[in-house]
């Protein structure tokens, strides 16, 4: 994950369009130095601050801006338009500047412009002092810890360790231009008989190259000379040390090369980081049935059991040993992989910390547990809640996955090599303390927040619990995980607090399925209308629960809403058809309470296919402290057992509703689902499922007629699965859905797309297409589509003048003619350059509030124009028209003047004057 120096930032200029020319003229990108101090347009005539729109044909770009730079980091930058993803821009080596290909888009439909990383927008002035919870808010106090569990995974065990690394020869992953290098550290148990299993680590995306002695820290690969790499992946050596003398042989792997080259990847990576972690594991395989081949490292350790393999991803690398699991049960499509051997491991479970998860595609046979920091300042939205909640349905439900939630833990702190004071290159906080605003939970010295060394012991001790449940099948460390309200102790004084689906979980009522609620709501995890969506702007803090997903609206993923004045007012969800709850010893429920808020009770009662009805008992569920910064809307886990029901002689295999009745004065509640619960950790056997890949298609839109192409769909794997598909329309930026039934060899998800053909210049069509798994179906490749790109020569402009000689008061105006007229709109500018003869005219002379428009600057004091800095002159020609005024407004003044005169040239693709290019020239004379 990359990071600089701050994470909240404000724009703090207002950006400008400049255009270039080519013989007549033609618009062009500027570069990315220099102030930008104008504003393009948009329906309103002007996009926000910040903004601007540069560039000609397939270059033409959105482009902002921010006053600071920008740290670069796991959570993507995306630029929106309201509800509307407009795409994920491409960041520039400034730090400062992004841009993202418009394609299609007009500027009409550039309305509510903002920049979003991890859930938090970046673009609002203020957003920072706003962030907080103000000076008067005060984290609540502090809750008794939880009972110890039976376990506790975080003591170290009894073996002495050894550590060491290897290098090996960088390899070639498709898409990518530079090699990625095979680099890694190993820490072993030392006098440990006989194989041992294998715990890999992936780091996220960092900062890839440091000059030392300095703060210089760079996106590049390989380094440039005189800098090193940041050695991200030494970052867990404290982690690889306990599963170590545990018995475990662990493997730190370098992913430098992808992190500084997966900007351009439409995944973000995951596929090559899934390609590069399943190289390290052929090596691993290779040695392990040929000792003497391995590294001297590698020979040094015991010899490592590949039918035992855990992976430990971060960030960006949690996605990435998710695609990793994935792939190693379903296979990629070849073309994208990097590796083209079996599959000589298996991978018992996945360890995914303050993970992303772009695709939303987790791996619903492979057990998990997922880290999620309550501070995180870079993927801040806790996306990797999805591993989750987005395996329930999918499959056959025995594997537990399950959610940590550590209060007071930001994202870096977990990788040493990205903590201050123990990096070796500059590293940071991730979550940013304003001191003007202080976060009362997540700034440090908060009663809250956790020092670097309290929360990576934090982490170290639940790794080392998954792998004690998941990899040594050691039932006993499950109640650390999966919502039974025990602590390791090791990780005191953290307060860490757990849910979970799957494993001896069944019958649940989910309100993603059919179902009915009356006296609440169903209330949606994705919905532009505050009517539906689960929570809208006016709730203070965001729901990892309802992280934003590629599309503006999600359907079938959902909640039931609770809202109440009075108790005693039921919330009753009834499923399509009765659940069984035969075997559960409670029903474990998962419901979510607005941050800062205790005590709310709920009955909970069930009723039978007869109409029989029990009430179960009263649970009580407090919250996690949190502020308009943290994601803190988190469900907690409860238990009431099923004893009244079985008293009360309810048929509990026909069970056909739950009701919730709160016994609070007031309050809301949202349910994610309920489910029969009963201990243990049952045996995990993967199923054959259908694998959906989406590809892209690139066409050129031609000259006349409609062609029709098709999404690129590859469908492998065995039996038949249902998936979602999300088709976008690039004119209304609005998704149509349905469900579609899958099967390799099957031909249901084939998705047409319609290109015409022009002669008239536009900037091309990108039609999207998403896919998300639904039941029995594993998602790789979530995003594709068909691309149509224009294949027509954009118009030249000439420049002829309407009044270029007036009197003080009446503006200059000019004509803008385009050789042809254009299917979208074409945005010639202009820059001021010093007169040739005679008196320029100045500063006093024009409209005050044009100049402060286009430059940014004040009129005073007096000044020749061309010494205005960054003053530039642009209009938009609309689509469909061939011509349009430009005008330059001036203004009376009682002072005497000889003819003062003005001169603006069309740049070139620097943003540098153009000797050759189309001029605007006028004369102001006083009044006679």
């Amino acid at each position: 994950m990359f990071r600089a120096r701050r994470i909240w930032v404000t724009a703090a200029a207002v950006l400008a369009v400049t255009g270039g020319v080519s013989g007549s003229a033609q618009a062009v990108p500027p570069t990315d130095t220099g102030p930008f101090t104008a504003t393009a347009t948009a329906d309103d005539g002007a996009l926000p601050p910040g903004w601007r729109i540069t560039g000609t044909g397939s270059a033409r770009q959105l482009v902002w801006r921010s006053g600071r730079q920008v740290p670069m980091g796991d959570a993507r930058v995306e630029f929106h338009a309201g509800d509307r993803l407009l795409g994920v821009p491409r960041p520039a080596r400034d730090g400062r500047t992004f841009r993202l290909g418009l394609d299609a888009t007009t500027p009409a439909q550039l309305t509510d412009l903002h920049v979003v990383a991890g859930g938090r927008q970046l673009d609002a002035a203020g957003v920072t002092s706003a962030s907080g919870g103000g000076p008067s808010q005060a984290a609540p106090p502090r809750p008794a810890p939880l009972p110890p569990g039976a376990v506790d995974p975080g003591r170290p065990g009894t073996y002495r360790t050894t550590t060491g690394e290897y290098t090996l020869d960088p390899v070639r992953l498709p898409g990518y231009a530079q090699p990625v290098e095979m680099k890694a550290v190993v820490v072993a148990p030392k006098g440990a008989t006989g194989k041992r299993p294998l715990a890999l680590f992936l780091h996220g995306r960092h900062y890839t190259c440091y000059k030392p002695g300095t703060d210089d820290i760079t996106g590049d690969w390989p380094c440039p000379t005189g800098t090193k790499p940041v050695p991200s992946y030494r970052g867990y050596l404290r982690d690889q040390r306990l599963l170590a003398s545990q018995g475990y042989v662990t493997v730190s792997v370098s992913a430098n090369g992808i992190n500084a080259q997966d900007a351009d990847a439409e995944d973000a990576g995951a596929q090559a980081r899934s390609s590069l972690v399943r190289l390290h594991l052929a090596r691993w395989a290779d040695w392990s049935a040929h000792p003497r081949t391995a590294p001297a490292v590698v020979r040094d350790a015991p010899a490592a059991d590949l039918s035992r393999v855990l992976l430990i991803g971060h960030s960006r690398g949690g996605e990435g040993v998710n695609r990793a699991a994935m792939d190693s049960l379903y296979p990629p499509p070849a073309a994208q992989d990097g590796y083209h051997g079996p599959v000589r491991w298996k991978i018992r479970g996945t360890v995914l910390i303050g993970p992303t998860i772009f695709g939303q595609n987790p791996v619903a046979d492979v057990p998990s547990v997922t880290l999620l920091p309550g501070c995180d300042g870079d993927v801040s939205d806790l996306q990797g809640e999805v591993y989750v909640d987005g395996t329930r349905g999918v499959s056959r439900g025995a594997a537990l996955h399950s959610a940590v939630y550590v209060e007071g833990a930001d994202h870096n702190f977990f990788n040493t090599e990205w903590t201050p004071g123990q990096a070796q290159a500059p590293a940071e906080d991730d979550f940013y303390d304003d001191p003007d605003q202080r976060d009362p939970v997540c700034s440090p010295g908060t009663a809250t927040r956790l020092t670097a060394d309290q929360q990576h012991r934090a982490g170290s001790t639940y790794i080392a619990t998954a792998a004690r449940l998941f990899v040594a099948g050691d039932d006993r460390a499950r109640e650390l995980l999966d919502g039974s309200g025990r602590r390791a102790p090791s990780a005191d004084p953290a307060r860490v607090l757990t849910h979970a689906v799957g494993a001896g979980r069944r019958g649940g009522f989910l309100p993603d399925g059919q179902v009915t609620v009356s006296g609440g709501r169903l209330c949606s995890a994705v919905d532009p209308d505050p009517a539906v969506a689960c929570l809208d702007d006016s709730d203070q803090g965001l729901s990892p629960h309802f992280a934003q997903w590629d599309t503006s609206k999600e359907i079938g993923r959902r909640a039931v809403a609770l809202r109440w004045s009075a108790a005693g007012s039921p919330t009753t969800v009834r499923p399509g058809s009765p659940l069984s709850l035969s075997g559960a010893k409670s029903l474990a429920l998962r419901v979510i309470v607005p941050p800062d808020t205790t005590g709310t009770r709920l009955d909970v009662s069930l009723t039978d296919a007869s109409g029989h009805r029990a009430t179960l008992g009263r649970v009580r569920v407090d919250s996690l402290p949190g502020t308009r910064r943290t994601a803190s809307y988190w469900a907690r886990e409860v238990r009431v057992p099923l004893t009244a029901a079985t008293r009360a002689g309810l048929d509990l295999r026909h069970v056909k509703s739950l009701s919730l009745t709160p016994r609070s004065r007031s309050g809301r509640a949202w349910l994610m689902d309920a489910w029969g619960w009963r201990p243990g950790t049952p045996p995990v056997t993967a199923a054959a499922l259908p694998r959906v890949d989406i590809g892209r298609l690139t066409v050129k839109e031609g000259d006349s007629g409609v062609r029709t192409y098709r999404v690129p769909v590859r469908v492998s794997g065995r039996g038949s699965g249902r998936v979602r598909i999300y088709l976008g329309d690039p004119a209304t930026g609005r998704d149509t859905s349905r469900l579609v039934t899958v099967r390799p060899g099957g031909h249901a998800l084939d998705v047409p797309i319609e290109v015409k053909g022009n002669t008239r210049f536009d900037y091309g069509v990108q039609h999207d297409l998403f896919v998300k798994a639904v039941h029995g179906a594993v998602v790789g490749a979530h995003h594709g589509g068909v691309t149509a790109e224009n294949d027509d020569p954009m118009p030249t402009y000439t420049v002829t003048p309407v009044a270029d000689r007036v009197t003080e008061g009446a503006p200059l105006r000019w004509k803008v003619t385009l050789s042809a007229p254009a299917d979208v709109d074409i945005n010639p500018g202009f820059v001021v350059q010093p007169v040739t003869t005679g008196p320029e005219l100045s500063t006093l002379d024009v409209d005050p509030r044009w100049l402060r428009e286009n430059s940014g600057e004040e009129p005073a004091p007096e000044r020749p124009l061309s010494k205005v800095a960054n003053l530039s002159l642009w209009t938009t020609v609309p689509a469909g028209r061939s011509s349009v005024e430009i005008d330059l407004p001036t203004v009376t003044d009682q002072v005497t003047e000889q003819p003062e005169s003005v001169l603006f040239r069309a740049t070139d693709e620097n943003g540098e004057p153009r000797a050759d290019g189309p001029v605007l020239t006028g004369t102001v004379l006083d009044p006679s």
